[in-house]
């Protein structure tokens, strides 16, 4: 072969490699919530028809209060997707379906007390609680890896416990990839995550993406996308310095009035079904974020497996399942897939 002709060759082939790996496909992810029962094909057909190309999958462990240290999990009292055993049966199902896996091991606190305010009050606890957790991140990192998932998230909305504890981190972080070698993130809360002291460790740079965008009954598309600028810069400010992109752990709203004024809460009490609002979200959202280079996608909040029992006109809660919304999901996850 002339000598310009294979160098130009080499060329094109380096430069459509790159160009691919640049192109890489958004993360069109659904959170999976666990269920007392197995998967089958009837559950996973709805996110296939939404075009859905990945899927959190969520085992839970057990904490008493938020000064307790041990974490209770993988037990023959919780749910079967709760467990070990489940995590891996909903992994292995999906993956017959060519659904890539985020496997997101996380934590409830009795009464639903909010994870970031985990805080121990001695020394003597802060490393039961670290013992307790290593093995709990370790032991599903241990499956993430037998299971070949893409993506592990090392922890969910952990502030005080990263504050107090951060050599802990950064030793777990560097335990896990001896045991796991895909992708890794953790999910920060949308006011934690610029503070979160290891993103240069990890692949993604990880958010549960609830930034407050309105303060409307019914906010307007155009009226979100505004509401949006300030939360773009920073994110855009933060993936630039530390060269990682931006991953939504979660992202979602209630189909509420005022759904766009605190995104996060939900509280059960809160009345006002709004469909529009929840879909108006929702388009800007996909249209502010979804085509930005330094974002990675993401995963909303919250799919079940009964698809056809749950969500419905007459919910205010966050699932978008036989919602207006759920066809603007289906029609950007499209585009972008």
């Amino acid at each position: 072969m002339n000598f310009r002709i294979f160098i130009c060759v080499l060329l094109f082939n380096v430069s459509f490699l790159t160009s691919c790996a640049q192109k890489e496909g958004r993360i069109n992810g659904v959170s999976f919530v666990a269920s007392r029962d197995t998967l089958v094909q009837s559950h996973i057909n709805p996110i296939l028809s939404l075009n859905s190309n990945y899927a959190a999958i969520m085992p839970f462990g057990f904490i008493k209060n938020l000064e307790h240290p041990e974490i209770i999990y993988n037990t023959n009292r919780q749910w079967f997707g709760e467990t070990n055993s489940g995590a891996k049966q909903y992994i292995n199902k999906l993956q017959e379906n060519n659904v890539k896996i985020m496997l997101k091991p996380q934590i409830w606190i009795w009464r639903g007390e909010f994870t970031g305010n985990l805080k121990m009050n001695s020394e003597e606890d802060w490393k039961s609680l670290e013992e307790s957790y290593r093995a709990f991140i370790l032991g599903f990192a241990t499956l993430a890896m037998e299971t070949q998932v893409d993506i592990f998230c090392l922890g969910t909305e952990l502030e005080q416990f990263i504050i107090h504890r951060p050599e802990f981190w950064i030793q777990l972080i560097s335990e896990v990839k001896d045991i796991y070698k895909g992708k890794l993130t953790y999910a920060a809360n949308w006011d934690e995550y610029k503070r979160v002291p290891f993103w240069s460790e990890l692949d993604y740079i990880g958010v549960d993406g609830y930034f407050p965008v309105s303060e409307s009954k019914t906010p307007t598309i155009d009226e979100a996308k505004e509401g949006w600028k300030q939360w773009k810069n920073e994110m855009q400010s933060l993936s630039t310095s530390v060269n990682r992109k931006i991953l939504f752990t979660e992202f979602g709203y209630r189909s509420i009035n005022f759904s766009g004024k605190e995104p996060w809460n939900s509280d059960h009490t809160l009345k006002g079904v709004n469909l529009e609002a929840q879909s108006n979200l929702f388009n800007a959202l996909f249209e502010e974020l979804w085509n930005e280079e330094w974002f990675a996608g993401g995963y909303l909040w919250k799919w079940f497996i009964d698809h056809e029992k749950v969500g419905g006109f007459e919910n205010h809660m966050f699932t978008p399942q036989n919602k207006p919304v759920e066809s603007v999901i289906r029609a950007n996850y499209s585009i972008a897939h």
